[in-house]
């Protein structure tokens, strides 16, 4: 098992340079999505710290955007994080922001669900149940084929990061379906408790 922040430290960071609901949303199902890939994978015993990972992952972003993944090793520091750690924080800005390279599974599945999370998340809200629970991943690859649905969110990257985990884009998508659907409801349960 490797060592990661205890859970209430690390979300009273994210939460000190963090208060943008929509941020704090994205961070927790990051950490929702990340434990469920950690399980599904094979990676059980290390679930807390890809967790941490998924929630710590953005830090930095509110208030240092132009900073992003620079910034971050300074802030995650202050409750002791581990290089380890950092290095996979940093890692899912790879060409984007930053020259830290995802190595490790846990680096390439966080390169590669974080911009997908977001997409999946901006599909759900155009949803009559405002859920991914019921979503297909048809409709998901509609909504990815439409460059101006969630323009923020870069295909290039979700493609890239599906292409490093040696996956399809379909397996990408429905995996990260699945795992952002098995943390949904436990995301607004937290958010309506802030």
């Amino acid at each position: 098992m490797r060592a990661c922040p205890d859970r209430t430290a690390a979300l009273a960071l994210l939460r000190k340079y963090n208060s943008e609901p929509f941020h704090i949303q994205h961070a927790l199902t990051v950490e929702g999505v990340m434990r469920w890939y950690a399980q599904e994978l094979g990676y059980g015993g290390d679930a807390d710290f890809w967790a941490a990972v998924g929630l710590l992952h953005d830090v930095d972003f509110e208030k240092w955007p132009g900073e992003h993944c620079q910034k971050a090793p300074e802030l995650l520091s202050e409750i002791g994080c581990s290089e380890a750690l950092i290095h996979a924080v940093c890692s899912h800005g790879y060409g984007i922001c930053c020259d830290v390279e995802p190595v490790e599974e846990m680096e390439k599945v966080l390169f590669a669900a974080d911009e997908l999370t977001g997409l999946i998340g901006a599909a759900a809200r155009m949803r009559p149940s405002k859920s991914c629970r019921d979503m297909e991943v048809s409709s998901l690859k509609k909504k990815f084929k439409d460059k101006k649905f969630a323009a923020g969110c870069s295909r290039d990257v979700i493609r890239e990061g599906a292409e490093r985990l040696g996956w399809t884009l379909e397996e990408l998508m429905d995996k990260t379906l699945q795992a952002q659907s098995s943390c949904e409801e436990r995301v607004n349960t937290a958010l309506e408790a802030l």
